[in-house]
């Protein structure tokens, strides 16, 4: 039976990057994988976009109201369904992965962040985590040097710790950096 994965990390762990290299190891075998990611990422518009330059094209741009019954998909035909930031991804939404996943027998993997810069769950990665048959955490490395797991959010080269939980890098001079614990109670809570 397939399962869905969760592969979970901080800001720049590789997350896009390891979907498109999992896409492309399936396209190279001539199998034929379901790339899909939320309206709410406006990043790329309707490409993935990685920090180290690659892209890729998306099939199913998902609105937060939309369900994947409403596209017409053959999952007889698809080896593989992969997710791009799945955080913004509502918890019927990730229910239905699950669903798909058991259903069609197809791995569903889905990449995203597991909580924002104030460290509060997304409601698609609570929902991810919950469900997920298995959950791996896609590693990076603070300033420090140390393990980074949370996200800080720089407003106009400053860390904040208030705001809405999402805002798009790249917009309103807003971006982030991947924290160890230390550098994040430093540098956001104090």
């Amino acid at each position: 039976m397939a399962k869905l994965y969760f592969r979970y990390g901080a800001m720049n762990s590789g997350k896009s990057t390891a979907l498109m290299q999992v896409a492309y190891n399936y396209e190279e075998r001539d199998q034929k994988v379901l790339v899909i990611k939320s309206v709410i990422d406006t990043k790329g518009d309707k490409k993935l976009v990685s920090r180290i330059g690659l892209e890729r094209k998306v099939d199913i741009l998902l609105p937060a109201d939309a369900s994947l019954k409403n596209y017409d998909i053959d999952y007889q035909n698809i080896a593989c369904l992969l997710v791009d930031e799945a955080q913004f991804l509502t918890d019927k939404q990730v229910t239905e992965l699950w669903v798909i996943s058991k259903k069609y027998n197809i791995p569903v993997i889905a990449y995203g962040l597991r909580s924002d810069f104030q460290t509060n769950s997304f409601p698609g990665s609570k929902r991810l985590m919950e469900l997920a048959d298995e959950l791996e955490e896609l590693i990076t490395i603070c300033r420090c040097g140390k393990r980074a797991k949370f996200n800080g959010r720089k407003v106009n080269g400053k860390f904040v710790s208030v705001g809405e939980q999402v805002a798009i890098d790249e917009t309103n001079d807003v971006s982030y950096e991947s924290l160890c614990g230390n550098c994040y109670i430093e540098k956001v809570l104090s």
